[in-house]
């Protein structure tokens, strides 16, 4: 390091705190260390940029321990927010260009940043002394960054000695050139979020409304990072074949007051470790979560607009590709509690034998597109890089994701991004596999045209550290790219099968002409997946997602209701091959309710005895109704919640059958094998298929009904 030899002082707003700076920084003189400087900005600037921040958000880590109830392990308390140290006397040098982000060095703390077109980077740094309800009290440092000693190739850094290692906010101011044409967004009055920060600081709850304002900034903590995951901790490892998969949402698992649990831990990390039982006692031994990398629930409320009532609670637009989100933490506890309690849930899950499977979302950011952009990260540091951009119209963004832009994953700095977050997910956090939102978009060069052999999809493939990851792919776009069983996969990635989904809606809905698809898709989907070698478990197997209608809808709507979402209909698929039994909605005709109880059995029967591996959604095992509406992702209600109360009252039915014919593969290997079968095991399973809906549920029925039904 390459200390600076005087420092001054500069006054916070109040004159009540005040930090230590190179004298040569106060008067805006370049130091030896090719860094400057500027004034502390005030307090009231600072809120009008990042809004109100808490100091609760980076408080120092207490070592003390309090149990979780109901689950008898550590949890990481935070102390009370304590007043830091302004008397710094920080120092800078000019740093390493590796690892990107902030990293602790001896003495200090390195920071570093990719930004190829910029021609000038600032470092922004906040430390904070004030309480939870008092408005900010100090200043922020920005100091510039020399090109010619903190510059390494494209990689902007410096070491900033005497920094706390924890309790500071950070983001850099970057420039570069204002053309537009050329695909570039540089705008200097915008504080940016490190792409690389491990945690990030924004508003404390979730669904704020008085926090809409909150910005999202960079933080880190090298204090208490380390976590005991135990001495007999292991990781379950269980076998693909043997996989059945819950997809679910976080908060909404257990936001909902029928929980039963504290306010504070609704909707939150600890909240899904409590309802651990609920989940065995289902069957299921894997969980594939919806989005928890950092999002702002309130994007859709920036400014006037048809859907600015909705609460983005599905998560999938993301700020953040490394840091948890922060506001799934219990009692607004903040970004390093977030990151904390993530580590307890996925410990207390894998101790259940549950596999954790995140929802990643590669494909695009949070940013919008350029008729209302949201600049917080990628687009104000280096646009040209990180998104696809039509240089033949004006440098537009591409948008394969139907988002307003797409990321670009096949350029090398984004795809080791990708690289780089995936390995921190595994390593860090101990996650056992990822489903690719959209992943034909990883599939698209930086023009937008297809590849055949993608280098981030062949990287993810090939990567030892994933090695051990169950890699599922999405395989589709926006944008047409429809690679349902030709998705590149170097034998390693599963698909969700969309062909199986609705050749099994089609067929057991009574469409004519579906018996051999239904055949082809219960027996592993040869005719996909059969290829090199490629196995059927790869082949993921749904009827139900969380995008789409429940399971209860499918057999009680012929047509979505998406109205509550302020687009007058247009959004949610209309493909749906539904069938509502003869009544549109709600209704307490009797016949009606029990062809639609038979009719969910049928299909969760069906799946539960497919070769491939099954994935099912939360709140199937008890009917849960979005009331027609399919593309429920801005209701933050008992629209998406998880209704504990109906679970309760349906145990003994439409519960106790979920839960045995998942009990009922487990224990038959048959149902599960990682090999195609020969056509006489697919004749023979398909006889015994049709035998035991015949016997059980009725389905050869449901022809006749139907048209009964439909004439009265």
């Amino acid at each position: 390091m390459e200390p600076l030899l005087a420092t001054s002082r500069v006054q916070g707003t109040r004159g009540s705190s005040s930090f230590f700076l190179p004298s040569s920084a106060s008067h805006g003189l370049r130091s030896r260390a090719g860094v400057r400087s500027t004034k502390a900005i005030s307090a009231s600037r600072w809120q009008s940029i990042f809004g109100k921040v808490r100091s609760s958000d980076f408080a120092a880590c207490d070592t003390a321990k309090v149990c979780c109830r109901h689950v008898g392990e550590g949890v990481v308390e935070e102390k009370a927010p304590q007043m830091l140290d302004m008397s710094l006397s920080l120092k800078y040098s000019t740093g390493k260009a590796y690892p990107l982000g902030a990293s602790e060095v001896e003495g200090g703390v390195n920071l570093a940043i990719f930004s190829q077109h910029a021609f000038s980077v600032t470092l922004c740094l906040l430390l904070s002394d004030r309480e939870d309800n008092e408005e900010p009290d100090s200043g922020i440092i920005e100091v510039e960054l020399d090109p010619q000693r903190n510059k390494t190739g494209d990689i902007w850094h410096i070491c900033v000695e005497g920094l706390p290692s924890s309790g500071v906010l950070y983001g850099y101011r970057i420039d570069g050139p204002r053309r537009w044409e050329q695909g570039h967004r540089f705008d200097s009055s915008i504080i940016l979020l490190d792409p690389y920060a491990k945690l990030v600081s924004g508003r404390k709850f979730f669904g704020d409304t008085n926090d809409k304002s909150s910005k999202f900034l960079g933080t880190f903590d090298f204090v208490c990072s380390s976590f005991d995951w135990g001495p007999d901790y292991k990781l379950p490892n269980i076998p693909e074949a043997d996989l059945v998969i819950y997809e679910m949402n976080v908060r909404a698992f257990t936001a909902d007051e029928s929980s039963g649990l504290d306010v504070d831990i609704r909707g939150s990390y600890l909240g899904v470790i409590d309802k651990i039982p609920h989940l065995l006692e289902l069957g299921i031994n894997a969980v594939e979560l919806l989005p928890v990398f950092e999002f702002d629930e309130l994007e859709f409320q920036r400014y006037p607009n048809p859907r600015d009532h909705m609460v983005n609670t599905w998560g999938y637009s993301t700020l953040n590709f490394f840091a948890p989100m922060s506001r799934y933490a219990s009692a607004g506890g903040g970004p390093l509690a977030a990151s904390q309690e993530f580590k307890q849930m996925v410990k207390a899950l894998h101790n259940a034998g549950i596999e954790v499977i995140l929802d990643v979302v590669y494909n695009h950011t949070n940013e919008a597109d350029d008729k209302d952009p949201y600049t917080t990260s990628f687009r104000g540091i280096d646009n040209k890089v990180y998104y696809m951009v039509d240089l033949n119209n004006n440098a537009q963004l591409l948008n394969f994701s139907g988002c307003g832009n797409t990321l670009n994953c096949n350029h090398p700095v984004v795809m080791e991004l990708i690289l780089d977050s995936l390995r921190h997910w595994v390593k860090e956090y101990h996650i056992d596999g990822f489903r690719f939102d959209l992943a034909s978009v990883l599939c698209r060069g930086s023009d937008g045209s297809p590849l055949n052999a993608p280098p981030v999809v062949k990287a993810i493939a090939k990567d030892a550290i994933l090695s051990r990851c169950k890699i599922i792919a999405e395989p589709w776009d926006c944008a047409g790219l429809y690679l349902v069983g030709r998705f590149p996969n170097w034998d390693r990635w599963a698909e969700w099968n969309g062909k199986y989904r609705d050749d099994i809606r089609k067929f057991i809905k009574g469409d004519p002409g579906m018996k051999g698809a239904f055949a082809t898709r219960l027996s592993g989907s040869s005719d996909l997946y059969q290829v090199n070698k490629r196995k059927p478990y790869h082949s993921v197997n749904f009827v139900i997602a969380h995008d789409g209608f429940t399971l209860y809808d499918l057999v009680s709507y012929n047509n979505k209701h998406n109205d509550a979402n302020g687009e007058h209909g247009r959004d949610g698929s209309n493909d749906n091959f539904s069938w509502n039994c003869g009544f549109e909605g709600e209704t307490d005709d009797i016949n009606i309710v029990s062809l639609r109880s038979r009719q969910m059995k049928n299909f969760h029967m069906a799946l539960m005895i497919s070769q491939g591996t099954p994935m099912m959604l939360m709140g199937d095992e008890y009917g849960h109704t979005r009331y027609g509406n399919n593309n429920s992702y801005g209701h933050d209600t008992a629209i998406n919640h998880f209704q504990w109360g109906q679970l309760e009252a349906r145990k003994n039915g439409h519960f106790r059958f979920f839960s045995e014919m998942i009990k009922f593969r487990h224990k038959h290997p048959v149902l599960h094998q990682d090999k195609f079968l020969t056509k006489l095991q697919m004749f023979n399973q398909m006889i015994n298929t049709m035998l035991w809906m015949f016997f059980n549920c009725s389905i050869f029925f449901v022809g006749s009904e139907r048209a009964f039904l439909h004439k009265g």
